[in-house]
């Protein structure tokens, strides 16, 4: 016996809530399918911070979206308006102009009020102090444009998906991995599933993300040595749906060979760790140098705030010998490093009051190391006043690579390394989707019956992205192509 619904999303992550929650308000019958076993819920959604970036209008905007301030912090913030068109201009800015435009102001433009519905769902909010601000002169200041997250990170934010998902009536099936699409007529009308039973839906969402977590695909769309790669989320992204959307005629689109990737502690596992979830990422490069194997620096590690550089930078380390780096900090620079990612249970790290010891600890040449800490020093432009929440101009000259903003000298022992590899978060290429995310086949016409939304649409990120910006792109996304299947299925 076929099973009928009205919408059938693929795909149990941020996108997906998102999709069924928009076709569930639009009268469909909603199911909800999940590779994944129940205890591996949240696709990648799961593994991040949470953190959602977003246009607005500056603190007294949102006040109004998030839980109220610590008693001890109200009154202490400087939280400037970040607009829209800011928003798009990051985005246009770090993906080199190529993302594609109808879609970026799609995302940036709704960014605001697909926040306010996802609060209306249930899902809580919170100015996000522990990642985005530091305390200078008694005031916390946010920096880089990001200052919104859900609350419990990405754990907390699964949580809240499910509890809403119940309370609208949304049927959630998790080992329920999808094998095909039933096409008939050129037309998508539902899903095949792996024990061969067939679900018929007037409207098909696809939210089932990259291919990160194929090691085989990651050699051949992103190149030589993406098998190496450690993968930050979940294991189950392995580009089925990308696969069956393709065979049914869709069109390919956006950064094949692109992804994603932050730096990852070098100890962590093959993929995602449920209770570590995003502390295994190291962001606090921007205070101290990075080396590799050689000991010698590869990045400008202060070329713009972490939020525009950690998801390009764990590919500059792949690219390294023997794919591994070293973040090296010193007394003065360490206490400006997130606890929950240097500090917790588990952190892969070396410390000794000498560099020589540091890097006899690591296996480094002990001579290149404090060649490069000392030419490091020695290049530090004069004056200047350090300050973690602007781009402050304290730079190096004459010193290749250069480091841009927050040079300070490596001279206060106890010195801390931590090593770091290649950790791939999400890949770039996928679907090409129209404005109402209704997924487009190889001549441009939408394919019917058939829609996308989060990491498996291709054309928003090309080399980089903008922190915060997948969740929110997916939840944007999601909510129109719930939206645009609920209208179809009819």
């Amino acid at each position: 016996m076929t099973e009928k619904w009205d919408v059938i999303v693929v795909g149990a992550g941020n996108a997906g809530f998102s999709a069924a929650q928009s076709a569930r308000q639009g009268g469909a019958r909603v199911l909800l399918l999940e590779k994944a076993p129940r205890a591996w819920a949240g696709g990648n959604s799961y593994f991040t911070a949470g953190a959602m970036r977003t246009g607005h209008g500056g603190l007294d905007d949102l006040l109004t979206l998030v839980e109220p301030l610590p008693a001890d912090r109200a009154g202490r913030v400087d939280l400037g308006p970040y607009p829209a068109q800011d928003f798009l201009d990051d985005l246009v800015r770090v993906t080199r102009g190529r993302t594609d435009r109808e879609l970026a102001e799609l995302l940036t433009e709704e960014s605001r009020e697909t926040m306010t519905w996802l609060r209306e769902l249930g899902l809580r909010f919170e100015l996000m102090f522990h990642r985005q601000a530091y305390e200078v002169d008694g005031r916390y200041r946010f920096w880089g444009g990001l200052a919104v997250g859900v609350v419990g990170g990405g754990k907390g934010m699964i949580e809240q998906h499910l509890a809403a998902a119940e309370r609208a009536g949304i049927e959630v099936r998790f080992d329920s991995p999808v094998t095909d699409l039933i096409v008939d007529g050129g037309a998508v009308g539902g899903v095949v599933l792996a024990d061969g039973s067939r679900i018929e839906a007037g409207g098909t969402v696809l939210t089932s993300g990259g291919f990160e977590a194929n090691a085989q695909m990651r050699a051949a769309y992103l190149g030589p040595g993406w098998d190496l790669a450690l993968v930050r989320g979940t294991p189950h992204n392995t580009g089925d749906g990308l696969r069956m959307a393709l065979a049914a005629g869709a069109r390919p689109y956006g950064h094949w060979s692109g992804c994603h990737s932050v730096a990852w502690d070098s100890g962590a596992r093959p993929t995602g760790d449920r209770e570590l979830t995003n502390q295994l990422t190291r962001g606090g490069y921007p205070f101290g140098i990075v080396v590799n194997s050689e000991g010698r620096r590869f990045v400008d590690e202060g070329a713009d705030y972490r939020n525009y550089t950690y998801a390009k930078y764990g590919a500059e380390i792949l690219r390294q010998p023997g794919g591994i780096a070293y973040q090296i900090f010193d007394a003065r620079s360490a206490p400006l490093l997130r606890p929950e990612e240097y500090a917790s249970e588990g952190v892969t790290k070396v410390e000794s009051d000498t560099l020589e010891g540091l890097a006899k600890q690591l296996g480094l040449d002990e001579g290149r190391l404090v060649e490069t800490v000392g030419r490091f020093n020695a290049a530090i432009a004069p004056g200047g006043d350090f300050d973690p929440t602007v781009k402050d101009g304290c730079r190096t000259e004459g010193l290749t690579p250069p480091k841009s903003n927050w040079a300070r000298a490596l001279d206060t022992p106890p010195y801390a390394a931590f090593p770091v590899t290649c950790g791939v978060t999400f890949t770039f290429g996928g679907l090409h989707i129209d404005r109402e995310a209704r997924v487009l086949d190889t001549g441009g016409s939408p394919l019917p019956g058939l829609y996308a939304a989060g990491e498996l649409v291709g054309g928003l990120f090309w080399f980089n992205y903008p922190g915060g910006s997948g969740l929110t792109a997916g939840s944007v996304f999601g909510r129109r192509a719930g939206r645009s299947a609920a209208g179809g299925s009819r």
